[in-house]
């Protein structure tokens, strides 16, 4: 594998394959690797020859008193993990290389419409961050195919509808959440949980879950389940942003009426904020 750290050799590279007849699936992270990113690179390797994976802890979408420098950086170890699942290239920019002007100057890439709901509304500058370095990050790297999990429902939805509005010949494949044995998501910030609080945690999933059979019933009050759904979790000791039951395709509220349709809730337990989501057909 090889290991670079700027934009001029990342793009040197991939031309390189590309000149040679080579197609390319992107991975950008911000490190810190679990299985869940493992299993984004093996599908990478399904859809293209060459495999590129970005490791950016990207200062842009952190807000205020966020954990930007806490965040685990664990880059030795994240390298040997790619190197054996078989990438090509791990592209792993300092700030600087990034955003040669810091970010505070730097052009931003925004959906607006879709940017301050569910996630937005808490974390107000969050997806701006995300939109604009995954612009960067595709300008740069140039990939056929970049691939996503779905825990981070909204911000898949998000990068698809940039890409399809500003053109990005890119092909946005998302793959399913990977879940720990008792169904908690996996994320690098469960890391931050307590002995104590990793024993509660699961049971954001169980409530998904059981949001879940509600509407299979097809006679709920869908804002009731929300409602309910939300102080359920508050008297288990979470700190709920939301649980919204939303249309698949706009995010918008759902109602009865409605066939695709995706659960999401956000909640903290402890200092530790939490995601997660299931799509359903009914």
């Amino acid at each position: 594998m090889q290991t670079v750290k700027t934009k001029s050799q990342t793009s040197a590279t991939v031309q390189r394959w590309k000149l040679s007849g080579e197609s390319v699936a992107f991975v950008p992270t911000m490190g810190n690797l679990h299985e869940g990113h493992l299993k984004l690179i093996d599908t990478a390797k399904q859809y293209a020859d060459k495999v590129v994976v970005s490791i950016f802890v990207n200062p842009m979408q952190f807000g205020e008193n966020e954990d930007i420098n806490t965040y685990p950086r664990t880059l030795d170890a994240d390298s040997a993990q790619l190197a054996e699942r078989g990438v090509d290239l791990l592209f792993s920019p300092s700030t600087d290389e990034i955003y040669p002007d810091n970010t505070h100057s730097a052009t931003r890439v925004e959906v607006p419409a879709f940017s301050s709901i569910l996630c937005g509304e808490f974390r107000p500058e969050h997806f701006v961050g995300v939109t604009t370095v995954v612009a960067k990050l595709f300008n740069i790297v140039q990939p056929d195919v970049a691939v996503f999990g779905e825990k981070d429902f909204q911000q898949l939805f998000l990068i698809r509808k940039m890409v399809s509005d500003l053109d990005f010949p890119i092909k946005v494949i998302g793959m399913p959440t990977v879940r720990e044995n008792d169904g908690l998501a996996m994320s690098s910030r469960n890391g931050y949980l307590s002995e104590t609080e990793r024993k509660q945690a699961p049971l954001l999933h169980q409530m998904l879950e059981k949001i879940h059979t509600r509407l299979e019933a097809k006679n709920a009050n869908y804002r009731e389940i929300e409602e309910n759904a939300s102080k359920i979790l508050e008297n288990t000791g979470f700190s709920v942003n939301y649980v919204s039951i939303c249309r698949s395709n706009d995010l918008q509220p759902a109602n009865i009426a409605d066939k695709e349709i995706v659960i999401l809730v956000a909640a903290k337990l402890g200092k530790t904020r939490l995601i997660d989501n299931i799509s359903i057909n009914i």
